[in-house]
């Protein structure tokens, strides 16, 4: 893989891609989201620890069931968007490592120190979710990430019985450009970066 993208797949993925926050009433098909997934997977984390769990919320229940942990601002634009995916981790994600990373005892890193394997979880998921927001954009998705949630509410009501939490959310579906904002600043390569 020694070959750069052309520039209309990297506009597709960066330069002409922002964020969406109003959405054509098109639903997203299973098959794509397994798609989706599939690709998700594929991107690198330490020791192949894949600590991300995601939640598509596609259906008119789950997104009754994911409203009152939301945000007022965040309202309107989750229940239009086709999916909302609660982008998770999973508290032992080591218990995995085993069939992950058989070239080491990698569970043992983490059963003895839970900072550790916090960090890890939330780190590593929070890199899956930029994946997942990347792969969406690939397959002609469009994307919109958000904090503005109240996370012990989304945690009781999604994963009350399980070992999952929720690092944050993602709306997906088609966008229709009808309230999407200018693209806002960015800082300079001299204000963000160091050669050292």
């Amino acid at each position: 893989m020694t070959k750069p993208l052309d520039e209309q797949a990297i506009a597709q993925l960066f330069t002409e891609a922002h964020t969406h926050v109003s959405w054509q009433d098109k639903p997203i098909p299973e098959a794509l989201l397994t798609q989706l997934y599939d690709l998700v997977k594929l991107g690198s984390t330490s020791a192949n620890c894949s600590p991300a769990r995601f939640v598509f919320v596609s259906t008119a229940e789950g997104k009754e069931k994911l409203k009152p942990s939301l945000s007022s601002g965040n309202l309107e634009k989750t229940m239009t968007a086709a999916c909302t995916v609660i982008v998770a981790y999973d508290e032992e994600f080591y218990e995995q490592l085993p069939t992950l990373f058989p070239y080491a005892d990698a569970k043992s890193w983490f059963t003895s120190s839970p900072d550790a394997a916090y960090e890890t979880a939330m780190r590593n998921s929070s890199l899956q979710g930029a994946y997942l927001i990347s792969a969406a954009r690939a397959l002609g998705l469009d994307a919109g990430a958000m904090s503005g949630f109240d996370p012990k509410l989304l945690n009781n009501t999604f994963f009350a019985e399980s070992t999952w939490k929720v690092n944050f959310l993602i709306n997906l579906g088609y966008g229709d450009g009808k309230k999407d904002y200018k693209r806002l600043p960015r800082l300079s390569f001299d204000q963000a970066c160091q050669i050292v």
